[in-house]
């Protein structure tokens, strides 16, 4: 059984940076956030939690009050362990929760299927801003050769349908019959169609994180194609309401 709960001694911090570098590998004196910062964060009252299974340090999440009143959960990480990341979101939607906050707010890469799935399906977060590039160049092992375009989630705590899933209630999001595709994946590479209708459908390369690794060029393409689509949908005032069946994103006008 996971257990998660707040960290407060540099020991732990230490072990939660470990954690980190063993999933991202990164460049020495390049890692998401120092030691002394992940003190700082938890002595000011910001969130800092690891998830443990027995003894086992499998899952860590940090996280700061931002300006407009929400958490923003700069870095979570989990060993390929199932359950780990939701028991980790669970549990910083309760701390959120107590401290009267109402949403919370994290980036993550656009073109990473499962990621999508997760923050939109199971949490029920909405894309709220994309942008291109954000970190700059990237050194770490998963996303080492490629941009870092990254969505802006948002996560409405108290919305019903995340308190729905929360209690571990499934909910799908239907796809309207009149959506069109405007990116589709054919033999691994990026198409784009029409993008002109009310409710739209953005796909995504099965694995990008293996593109980047093995086909550079077509990782790339994807890169640009989603940037071009996905951002430009969003970058016209659109919606992203959901992510259909683990591949596509569901874009509304409004």
């Amino acid at each position: 059984m996971i257990a998660v709960r707040e960290l407060h001694e540099v020991a732990e911090f230490e072990r939660v940076l470990g954690l980190y570098n063993e999933i991202w590998h990164f460049e020495p004196g390049d890692p998401p956030i120092t030691l002394e910062l992940m003190c700082a964060f938890a002595h000011a009252g910001n969130y800092v939690a690891g998830a443990f299974d027995g003894d086992r340090l499998v899952g860590g999440s940090v996280g700061f009050f931002a300006a407009n009143g929400a958490l923003h959960s700069h870095i979570t990480g989990a060993a390929p362990q199932g359950g780990v990341g939701l028991e980790l979101k669970l549990h910083q939607r309760r701390w959120a929760l107590e401290r009267g906050l109402e949403r919370i707010t994290w980036t993550y890469d656009p073109l990473v299927r499962r990621n999508a799935h997760f923050n939109l399906a199971k949490l029920g977060a909405r894309p709220e801003e994309y942008l291109p590039s954000f970190y700059g160049v990237m050194t770490d092992a998963i996303n080492q050769g490629d941009e870092s375009d990254r969505l802006v989630a948002s996560w409405p705590i108290t919305a019903p349908h995340v308190e729905a899933l929360a209690r571990r209630e499934p909910h799908a999001t239907p796809v309207p019959e009149d959506a069109v595709v405007a990116l589709a994946d054919e033999g691994g590479r990026p198409v784009t169609g029409r993008a002109d209708a009310a409710k739209v459908l953005v796909g995504l390369p099965a694995d990008i994180e293996a593109l980047r690794r093995t086909e550079p060029g077509i990782a790339k393409a994807w890169r640009h194609a989603v940037r071009d689509v996905l951002g430009g949908l969003m970058g016209e005032g659109c919606r992203v309401t959901g992510f259909h069946e683990k591949s596509f994103y569901v874009v509304e006008r409004v």
